[in-house]
């Protein structure tokens, strides 16, 4: 305990005060945990109070001059102060010189709590001199005075931390070093030297505020130094005798190391320059050979180590735009490949097989940008870059660009037909959404349109959908990705197919009032479909056919009640497109009567051996009415599947061949299916598609397109303007070359337009005047 002290100096006299003031601050300055008795304490406070205001009293009436003596004399005191903390201050800097390392760093910390904490109460002794004094020499703008505390601060750093901040700061970096090689360390240390840096910040503005200009200088400047020669030399080494994906993680583990490191001891000013150093350091400097390491990490599917590279280089500038471009050539060629599986085999694959392969692509690469690239956007556009080229180009599609759309609505006819595989609806839902995956890359999206209408329509007028449900969702579908006009006509034929529902059962209404029970025995048990035109995408019969009588009155009934209800309208009867099914009651050895499926044109056929059981080819032909391109194939499915037998053995359909009822047919069904489509009659329908898609993509960039429908589906004629047409109207003038690149714009939607077909097309208009050409390249509408 400091002696005790029984009465206050004399107030005015300056040697006597600091003397008894010098006493009790050197007491609190190195005996602090022995505590200041209170009255002590009271005593020193009192003798700074009274020094200050002794001139106050002594010159009362004396204004100016009083004010200015109570000025000087805490100047005086301050100076004083002072010049203690400076002494005080050396002689710690003495003892420090007989410390290094963590013995220094222990030493530090223990003077300067020790200091800082006897500022506190040193701080609250000169109060009073704090609030007249120190402030109103702040006030006048007085320079380098402070309150008592930061005058503690600023000593500190003057007169030790400027001449021992080195060798503390070289004991702390050797500290982290030994904690970044495996060492425990105490980073309590640490955090106390950082705090006393940051403590030492002063603002010269204002004493009030701190900053951290000395912690950045004396601190954050060697670390981050340090640091950046220390992973320097190590990822050197490491380089040199490890794996490039060893080197990943160690690199990975680092940087999380200096992440932690933050929040242990370091301030969080530090992050920024950190993490920048750590990236440039262990990261960008080794970026190239990471990169090269890519094509290898992606040739073996390491999910996991290319997760890990991304991670490293995405912290970057520009890390992964080399990888993107690496990795959209790879999927590219993983696509090409796998196609050329497929193609392999030859021409007679199944679409179901070509779509799996291209989708099997995508899903692979997708998870992989999905979980490896966090599904950054770049590399889903690289992926999409890469499914849109190996989709529409690749080996099926060298014979003919438009392959593609083609065997993807044939793969998706047979999902959405009976007998489809896909056991439960959600299992089929999937299945679509697949099927709109590959879609989503298709470029030539009206091939698509075109093909699927037709499948879809035979779907509906064969009655062979596996679900109503299936098909709008699939509908919905396209909707979605090309909107309304992709999948107007579509759902127009839906609501025909409801409406031919009402119509049946009207008929069958119709039937019940004007047939007689004998009539209604012998009647046909029919279903009828009326389907407008223009929205279906069905033609004519291509040959003439002769009905069978049962066929004809049940056909002649129908039309009766139709056109009592529908006066004007014309039915075209679509005889290739219609079904049914007979019963062989003249089979012997069998308990229950086969029935055949089949075509209305085999119908015909068959028919004709109830009156006999051989006929000759003309005879056949003469009855039909049906031209050797129908009849033909036809006949040789009966032959094949023994229904009728051929004379002389193994002969052909031609003007030479007799056919003879097969008495003795067997077949493991009772229900015998002889409608099989055709592959010649398959392959024509293919190629006339094609050629309708080439006209109305030459409609659509030229004039316009008209539709004519009858009856109920009768609209006055109207033209839709094609786009280049749509494009002049609007803009009345533009440059050749500026309207070439709006048309392509605007049609790449359905299908990616050639420049020669544009200009051939604009050529067109030309001689029809829809436009004309100006000076200067420029076509201008004509209104």
């Amino acid at each position: 305990m400091p002696p005790a002290v029984a009465q206050p100096p004399h107030k005015d006299d300056l040697p006597e005060t600091w003397s008894f003031l010098e006493a009790g601050i050197n007491s609190v300055m190195l005996k602090l945990e022995d505590g200041v008795d209170m009255k002590t304490y009271m005593a020193l406070y009192t003798a700074v109070h009274n020094f200050c205001t002794s001139q106050k009293a002594v010159a009362s009436n004396q204004g100016l001059q009083a004010h200015r003596g109570a000025h000087l004399l805490g100047e005086e005191l301050y100076k004083l102060l002072g010049e203690y903390l400076s002494r005080h201050l050396t002689a710690v800097y003495k003892e420090s010189q007989g410390h290094t390392d963590e013995a220094l760093l222990a030493f530090y910390i223990r003077e300067w709590a020790r200091y800082t904490t006897a500022a506190k109460y040193v701080n609250h002794l000169f109060s009073y001199l704090n609030r007249h004094w120190v402030r109103r020499e702040i006030d006048e703008g007085k320079k380098n005075v402070y309150d008592v505390y930061t005058l503690h601060l600023v000593k500190w750093k003057d007169d030790l931390f400027e001449n021992i901040h080195g060798k503390v700061m070289d004991a702390v970096l050797n500290l982290i070093e030994k904690q970044r090689n495996g060492e425990t360390i105490e980073q309590s240390q640490i955090k106390s030297i950082v705090d006393s840096f940051v403590s030492l910040g002063l603002d010269e503005n204002d004493s009030k505020k701190s900053t951290l200009e000395v912690y950045r200088q004396y601190f954050q400047r060697p670390f981050i130094a340090a640091t950046k020669a220390y992973y320097e030399n190590e990822s050197r080494q490491f380089v040199a005798e490890n794996s490039v994906v060893e080197y990943m993680k160690k690199a990975e583990a680092r940087l999380d190391e200096e992440k932690a490191r933050v929040g242990l001891y370091l301030h969080p000013d530090d992050t920024k320059k950190l993490t920048e150093t750590c990236l440039d350091v262990l990261v960008t400097a080794h970026s190239n050979l990471l990169r090269d390491e890519f094509q290898v990490l992606l040739d073996n599917e390491r999910q996991e180590d290319l997760a890990r590279m991304y991670r490293l280089l995405s912290r970057i500038r520009e890390g992964l735009d080399p990888l993107r471009t690496t990795f959209e050539n790879h999927v590219r060629r993983a696509g090409l490949a796998a196609v050329e599986k497929v193609a392999s085999d030859g021409e007679n694959f199944e679409p179901k097989l070509y779509v799996d392969a291209l989708l099997q692509v995508h899903t692979r690469y997708q998870n992989l940008v999905d979980d490896a690239f966090n599904g950054e956007s770049e590399f889903v556009r690289s992926l999409d870059n890469a499914c849109r080229e190996f989709v529409n180009r690749n080996r099926i599609c060298m014979s003919s660009t438009t392959k593609s759309p083609e065997l993807l609505a044939k793969y998706t006819d047979s999902l959405l037909k009976k007998g489809s595989k896909a056991a439960e609806e959600s299992e089929l839902e999937e299945m679509l959404v697949q099927i709109m995956t590959v879609f989503k890359y298709i470029e030539d999206k009206d091939v698509f349109q075109k093909f699927y209408s037709k499948m879809l329509a035979k779907r509906l007028v064969h009655v062979s959908s596996v679900s109503d449900d299936a098909e709008t969702s699939m509908i919905s579908k396209l909707k979605e990705a090309c909107g309304f006009e992709y999948t107007n006509k579509l759902q127009r034929m839906f609501q025909d197919i409801q409406i031919s529902k009402d119509l049946n059962a009207n008929y069958k209404e119709y039937q019940e009032k004007v047939l007689d029970d004998d009539d209604r025995k012998r009647m046909v048990d029919a279903h009828f479909q009326i389907l407008g035109t223009g929205m279906w995408p069905l033609n004519p019969p291509t040959t003439n056919f002769t009905a069978p009588q049962e066929i004809n009155k049940t056909a002649e009934r129908f039309q009766k009640f139709y056109f009592d209800k529908h006066s004007g309208r014309k039915l075209t009867w679509l005889w290739q497109l219609c079904k049914g099914e007979i019963k062989a009651n003249y089979i012997k050895n069998t308990k229950v009567p086969y029935t055949f499926q089949v075509s209305t044109f085999q119908m015909g056929m068959l028919l004709l051996f109830n009156e006999t059981d051989s006929l000759g080819y003309s005879d056949i032909q003469k009855a039909t009415n049906l031209t050797p391109e129908i009849l033909d194939p036809n006949l040789s499915i009966l032959l094949k599947a023994k229904v009728l037998l051929a004379s002389p053995e193994g002969a052909k359909p031609g003007p030479s061949t007799t056919f003879t009822l097969n008495y003795n047919f067997k077949n493991k069904k009772v229900k015998v299916n002889l409608n099989i489509t055709i592959k010649s009659e398959q392959k024509v329908e293919a190629d006339d598609t094609h050629k309708t898609i080439e006209e109305d993509r030459k409609l659509l960039l030229q004039v316009f397109l008209s539709f004519h429908f009858a009856g109920d589906y009768t609209f006055s004629n109207f033209a839709r303007q094609s786009a280049i047409v749509r494009i002049m109207k609007s803009r009345k003038k533009m440059k050749h070359v500026q309207l070439v690149q709006e048309v392509i714009q605007q049609v790449k939607a359905r299908f990616p337009p050639k420049v020669p077909d544009i200009k051939k097309n604009i050529e067109a208009l030309m001689e029809k005047d829809y436009i004309e050409r100006l000076d200067g390249d420029e076509i201008a509408y004509i209104a």
